[in-house]
């Protein structure tokens, strides 16, 4: 097996499609919008997190790691995608006011990161696979470390956080901090003192655990994996379509997506069902748990298994393509997109 990433010369593949589906159905503008009502699924997350956090503060361990894996990770996966939300604004007008709801949905995530999530994202979409650009992307270091080990596999999405913390150090073009970052810092490591002090070591670890276990080592782990990784010939970016889209905000319809990330969640397998003609033909996935096993165990597939690129070029955009300005609604996003 080739021990490179899959080097491609052509721009990101999604502004192509995106360009054809705006041509042919222009309806789907109507979809493109925000969901206010997000906030409820950020205090109810982060109610259920603090509450179990009180609840297990003298609990056997294996209670508090069993409640971390059955609850705790999708609690806190949920949270992420709605701090992907809020870094493409698409749940306030106000742009301030999606950041702050981005760093409360961060309280139970323990480790600052939704303010640098914001800066980072954006330009995944922009420039999906340009490693000087997109976060998202593996170091060369970490595929070599990696590559395609059953244990090393295992160990990579166990710890999959600290190579999420580590790739912004790459992307040279981006300014780490700034005034809002500091801010998210300061509201966090307020929260968790606050933990330690009150409640102690057992809900410190029940949150730690819940965190990890939702990026990690679980069947939500495998999201990693499905969105684009080379699971399917050459497609860079595949959908789920599997019952876990219920509890996770559709976060699995990642075509969707990508094609219109000015459109907000609840509103996503609306896209699909439009251009459906689109969507089915491309490879996707129905099952994480299944998706988790074939990565551990399917040789072919290694952290290599992504494709990159340095061209930054954008698909030149005219006039019927274009979405007004007031659709955009202030998400950050290109203007086809």
């Amino acid at each position: 097996m080739e021990k490179n990433f899959k080097w491609s010369d052509e721009s990101e593949p999604h502004k192509q499609r995106t360009k054809e589906i705006i041509t042919k159905h222009p309806e789907i503008r109507k979809l493109i919008g925000r969901n206010p009502y997000t906030i409820f699924v950020i205090l109810l997350c982060v109610g259920v997190q603090i509450t179990l956090a009180v609840l297990l503060k003298e609990a056997n361990w294996w209670l508090v790691f069993g409640a971390a894996y059955l609850i705790g990770a999708f609690a806190c996966h949920t949270l992420f995608v709605c701090i992907h939300e809020c870094a493409h604004n698409l749940l306030f007008k106000n742009r301030m006011a999606n950041t702050w709801s981005g760093i409360l949905a961060n309280l139970p995530l323990v480790f600052p990161s939704s303010v640098s999530f914001q800066k980072y994202h954006i330009k995944h979409h922009s420039f999906q696979g340009v490693e000087e650009l997109d976060a998202d992307m593996p170091f060369q270091w970490e595929a070599r470390l990696i590559d395609n080990s059953r244990i090393g596999k295992a160990v990579w999405l166990l710890f999959y956080p600290i190579f999420q913390l580590l790739r912004p150090m790459r992307l040279k073009e981006i300014a780490i901090w700034d005034k809002w970052t500091v801010i998210n810092w300061i509201v966090q490591f307020s929260f968790m003192a606050a933990v330690v002090y009150f409640l102690g070591a057992h809900s410190v670890v029940y949150l730690v655990a819940g965190f990890f276990f939702s990026v990690g080592l679980h069947p939500l782990g495998a999201r990693w994996v499905q969105e684009h990784y080379l699971t399917h010939g050459d497609q860079e970016t595949k959908s789920y379509y599997g019952v876990l889209n219920t509890v996770n905000l559709n976060v699995g319809y990642h075509n969707e997506h990508h094609d219109f990330p000015s459109v907000a969640w609840n509103r996503l397998p609306k896209v699909k069902k439009i251009a459906n003609q689109y969507y089915d033909t491309l490879g996707y996935h129905t099952s994480y748990t299944g998706l988790l096993f074939r990565f551990l165990f399917d040789k072919n597939i290694s952290i290599y298994s992504r494709v990159a690129r340095a061209n930054r070029g954008k698909v030149k955009v005219t006039k019927e393509h274009v979405i007004p300005a007031a659709k955009l609604v202030e998400t950050g996003d290109e203007v086809i997109a």
